[in-house]
C-alpha cells in the first residue's frame, strides 16, 4: 500500500542556533515545531521530531486538493507566528530578534514502506524513507518552497506544470547514490499568503503618575538584567510570598504572554505589555485586573544602560480603585506594604543576579 511520506523542514536552524542565545533559540524553535504540528490537519501521523525537521506519514494517500491545502496551512501557520514573533518581540536577544528570518520548505514522497520497534514505539524504515529524507537535499535556491516527487506527483494525478495563486511547479530531477529520482518543485511567495491576524503588541500610555517607584542599579547590561527579570523560571528566586508561578516554560516572554501567581490559595493572572520609553531603554510590562482591592494594577520595569556593563533599573507600579473608600485604605494601608515588598524584590533581585553571575563567572 501507498503510503505518504511528509517532511516540513525549518530552514536556517544550525545558523540560528550556532549564532544565538542557545536557550531562546530553543524555545522558538520548539514554538515553530509545536505550531506545525497543531498544522496538521490531514491526521498525519508524527514519526519523529528530527531537530529542525517533522517527520510525518499516513498510510494512505491524500488528495491532491487536501495534499495541497495541507501544505498551504503550514506554511500559514509557521509565518503567522514569526510575524507575531517580530511584532511582539520585547528581548533584544539575537534569538529573539532574528527568528523572522528563519524559512519553511516540506518535501512530499510516497511508497511503500516497513516499519521497525524502537523500544516499544514503531517508526517507518526503508528505500522510501530513505529517499524522502535525501530529496530534503537538493538544488533548489531558495528555502522557502514544497518539492513533490515525481512518484507522489504521478500518484495523485496532480498535473506537472499545475500552478495557483501560491503554487507554480517546475521540474527538477536529482541523482542520489546513481539513482534518478525526478521531482517538482514550487517556490513559496510569502506575500501570497493569507497570515491568519493576531493581537498586536499591547502598549499602555500611562496618564497619570506612578503610585509607586523604585530605582535601583545592577552591575549588569541591560539585556542580561531583562532576561532575569523576563525569565519566569527566576520569578520563585526574588519575590517572596508567592507559594507558585504557573507559566509555559516552552515560551519565549513576548506582548500578550500570560503567567500566574498562587498566593495562598488565590491564582492572580498577568498579562505582559509594554510602554512607550526612550529609545535606549527596555521596558517590560505586566497588567492584572484582579489584585485584591485593586481594580486594575499596571508594573513596569523599565531598564536604562549605563555604560560599562551597568543598568539601572526602574519599577513603576500604577493602581486603579474605583472607590473613595479604596483610595483612602490603598492610600494609608496598602500603598506602605506595596511599597515594602517592591522594594524588597528589588533587593532579592539584586541578590540572586550578583549571585548567579558570580557562580558562572567560576
Amino acid at each position: 500500500m501507498n503510503s505518504l511520506l511528509f517532511l516540513p523542514d525549518i530552514s536556517g536552524f544550525t545558523e540560528f542556533v550556532q549564532t544565538t542565545e542557545v536557550s531562546h533559540s530553543q524555545h522558538v524553535i520548539a514554538e515553530l515545531l509545536e505550531i506545525l504540528i497543531d498544522a496538521n490537519t490531514e491526521g498525519l501521523q508524527l514519526a519523529e521530531v528530527e531537530g529542525d525537521a517533522l517527520f510525518f506519514y499516513k498510510n494512505e494517500l491524500l488528495s491532491a486538493e487536501k495534499l495541497l491545502a495541507q501544505i498551504e496551512t503550514m506554511f500559514t501557520a509557521f509565518y503567522s507566528h514569526l510575524k507575531l514573533l517580530e511584532k511582539n518581540r520585547i528581548c533584544p536577544c539575537k534569538a529573539c530578534s532574528s527568528a523572522p528570518n528563519l524559512k519553511l520548505k516540506i518535501v512530499a514522497h510516497c511508497g511503500e514502506i516497513e516499519f521497525i520497534t524502537i523500544k516499544g514505539k514503531q517508526k517507518p524504515f526503508g528505500k522510501e524513507v530513505i529517499e524522502a529524507h535525501r530529496l530534503l537535499k537538493n538544488m533548489v535556491e531558495s528555502d522557502e518552497y514544497v518539492l513533490l516527487s515525481e512518484t507522489l506527483l504521478k500518484e495523485i494525478k496532480l498535473p506537472i506544470d499545475y500552478s495557483s495563486v501560491l503554487f507554480s511547479f517546475r521540474q527538477e530531477k536529482e541523482f542520489y547514490d546513481g539513482v534518478l529520482i525526478p521531482y517538482v518543485y514550487s517556490l513559496i511567495n510569502i506575500e501570497n499568503l493569507k497570515l491568519k491576524p493576531f493581537e498586536f503588541a499591547k502598549e499602555v500610555e500611562m496618564v497619570k503618575s506612578p503610585d509607586i517607584v523604585i530605582e535601583k542599579e545592577f552591575p549588569l547590561s541591560e539585556a542580561k538584567l531583562l532576561e532575569y527579570i523576563t525569565n519566569y523560571a527566576y520569578r520563585e528566586k526574588w519575590t517572596d510570598g508567592v507559594d507558585e508561578f504557573v507559566f509555559n516554560s516552552d515560551e519565549v516572554t513576548r506582548i500578550g504572554t500570560e503567567h500566574m501567581c498562587i498566593i495562598n490559595g488565590k491564582h492572580l493572572n498577568f498579562a505582559t505589555i509594554t510602554k512607550k520609553g526612550e529609545s535606549n531603554q527596555l521596558i517590560y510590562g505586566e497588567h492584572s485586573l484582579n489584585i485584591p482591592v485593586v481594580q486594575e494594577l499596571h508594573q513596569f520595569f523599565i531598564i536604562t544602560p549605563l555604560g560599562s556593563g551597568r543598568s539601572m533599573l526602574r519599577l513603576e507600579l500604577y493602581f486603579t480603585l474605583n472607590t473613595l473608600l479604596k483610595k483612602l485604605f490603598f492610600q494609608f494601608v496598602l500603598k506602605k506594604s506595596f511599597q515594602k515588598n517592591i522594594k524588597g524584590a528589588a533587593e532579592n533581585l539584586f541578590h540572586f543576579i550578583t549571585s548567579q553571575e558570580g557562580e558562572n563567572k567560576n
